[in-house]
């Protein structure tokens, strides 16, 4: 599967965006989605990820409560929405495709988008 990543861009402390991530292919529902992001300097992290029918979500605890996970299988598209955005929050953010069910760990994902910057200014 292919995917790719958009939605990023410069955005003041407070604000808001919304990634999406579509995905190439007609199996688009037996993939678990997670998002990640990868800070200078830093190993990519865990963001969110979201079951194949879009019923269970799991979130980083550092985004909890503020950043949203959803899909659309009929667009073949996952979504991210980030609010309440913090400096810390820069990064470069990657979705991602599994087979299996949700998981945290990167190494569990097997196809990646290109990434899309996401820049909150202080």
């Amino acid at each position: 599967v292919q995917l790719q990543a958009s939605g990023g861009g410069l955005v003041q402390a407070g604000g808001s965006l919304r990634l999406s991530c579509a995905a190439s292919g007609r199996t688009f529902s037996s993939y678990t989605m997670g998002w990640f992001r990868q800070a200078p300097g830093k190993e990519r992290e865990f963001v969110a990820a979201i079951s194949r029918s879009g019923l269970i979500t799991n979130y980083a605890d550092s985004v909890k409560g503020r950043f949203t996970i959803s899909r659309d299988n009929a667009k073949n598209t996952v979504y991210l929405q980030l609010n309440s955005l913090k400096p810390e929050d820069t990064a470069v953010y990657y979705c991602a495709s599994r087979t299996g069910s949700s998981s945290m760990s990167r190494s569990a994902y097997d196809y990646w988008g290109q990434g899309t910057q996401v820049t909150v200014s202080s």
